[in-house]
């Protein structure tokens, strides 16, 4: 590492990435024993659970974004706009992409910034598997964009049913039965029951007809069984077609087609199915990766390639003890920036890394307003906790308030909580436009 004051590079601003910068702001930037410095290509954050809740519109992008810019400004590190696309570890040097605006105008050039310590905390994307029509013709939820997006044409799918004379049906088609598909497909149901509120009255619960579909033997195959069942049951109460063991070989404007032939018609569709670095991890070709694209490290989060390189969240491939790897959750992206927080730090003292280890605290389906299920405790004890109701709810809740608690500190947090509770009172309960 150089002499002069070290320049940390944080490589994405999700949960593990802006927590990080935040932690490393307050001990190391604040202090001026290193120069923290987090890219991001968004200008704002917004934490990736809460995606499907910006594409119904319960919750507002604009208005509950974290502006990376003034958040850098209160704690002590430093942001750039920025798309990462290549890599020079033998000089410690990044290349970042020109930034182009919506007229094709190049509002800066390519760029290259120096490191001393690196940490890529870039997330993941929708894994379409290579299946025809998907990226033509599906919407995803990998960024706040995307999610508006959905959104956008969610409403308009909303005005025409309302304003068309003929009993016509909405039929959104989700492929993927994982926390994301779940969770939309009761949000969904709830947007629609407030629709009446708004003049759209003539949009009800009744016209709309929503297909989950999984490859697998279940939805939310990552969880314990009750919890998959209990979240199938209420997902049926509400009317939504699960179809397991349902496998989608294309998708058309007119809906999907599964292996078997069927079609399965949908105005909407979404992909929601499995996850994967993005693929120009891949074009770098400098990673020991696995094959979601995500980056092999070493117990310490250290790359298995370079020793400047950390890697944290879902584009970490980090084994664990029984060989498999750590999952893809906000839990997990939480620990890591953890870990590495504290690897950085004895870096600079010259004591010895840490090696990481996953804990995983239990999971959470929420399903809008109509229930929430999971476990708790989740490896810490050989039985799980189950549970559901106002207690799941309360917890689920209170994982959010963790990570803002992180980003922001507790007085803060607990403004944002009264914040939210009056504006509540003067806003929509949910995004119109």
């Amino acid at each position: 590492m150089s002499t002069t004051k070290p320049v940390i590079v944080i490589v994405g601003g999700g949960a593990g990435g802006l927590e990080l910068a935040t932690q490393l702001g307050h001990k190391l930037g604040k202090k001026e024993k290193a120069q923290i410095l987090l890219i991001d290509k968004n200008r704002t954050h917004i934490w990736k659970p809460l995606l499907h809740e910006v594409a119904t519109g319960s919750l507002d992008s604009d208005l509950d974004g974290v502006v990376y810019s003034a958040h850098a400004a209160k704690h002590s590190y430093q942001f750039q706009l920025g798309t990462f696309c290549g890599l020079d570890a033998d000089v410690k040097q990044l290349t970042m992409a020109p930034i182009v605006d919506d007229a094709g105008y190049i509002l800066l050039p390519e760029r290259h910034i120096e490191y001393d310590k690196l940490v890529i905390a870039i997330g993941s994307v929708s894994n379409d598997f290579n299946t025809p029509g998907v990226k033509d013709h599906c919407y995803f939820l990998d960024s706040h964009q995307q999610a508006n997006r959905f959104h956008n044409a969610l409403l308009d799918r909303f005005t025409r049913v309302h304003q068309s004379d003929s009993n016509n049906k909405l039929n959104i088609a989700i492929v993927g039965g994982g926390a994301t598909g779940v969770e939309l497909s009761a949000e969904l149901y709830h947007v629609t029951e407030m629709l009446k509120i708004y003049g759209l009255s003539k949009m009800t619960a009744e016209k709309l007809n929503i297909h989950l579909i999984e490859a697998g033997p279940r939805i939310l195959p990552a969880l314990p069984d009750r919890i998959a069942s209990s979240a199938r049951r209420e997902l049926r109460k509400l009317g939504v077609n699960v179809m397991e063991n349902t496998r989608i070989s294309e998708a058309t404007s007119e809906g999907f087609v599964t292996a078997d032939g069927d079609v399965i018609a949908a105005n909407l569709m979404l992909w929601a199915a499995g996850v994967k670095a993005p693929d120009f991890i891949k074009a770098i070709d400098l990673f020991e990766l696995n094959r979601a694209n995500q980056i092999l490290v070493k117990p310490s989060l250290i790359s298995t390639i370079d020793e400047a390189i950390y890697v944290i969240g879902d584009c970490c491939a980090c084994k664990q003890a029984d060989g498999s790897f750590v999952p893809p959750r906000a839990q997990s992206a939480h620990q890591m920036a953890e870990c590495v927080e504290k690897n950085l730090i004895h870096e600079l003292n010259g004591e010895p890394r840490e090696a990481y280890t996953y804990v995983d605290y239990g999971s959470l389906v929420n399903l809008s307003k109509f229930s929430t299920v999971g476990s708790l405790m989740g490896n810490l004890t050989k039985n799980s906790m189950f549970v559901e109701g106002k207690i799941a709810r309360l917890v689920y809740i209170s994982l959010y308030r963790m990570h803002q608690r992180a980003i922001h500190g507790t007085l803060k947090t607990i403004g944002l909580w009264f914040a939210e509770k009056v504006m509540r009172v003067v806003r929509p309960r949910m995004k119109l436009h």
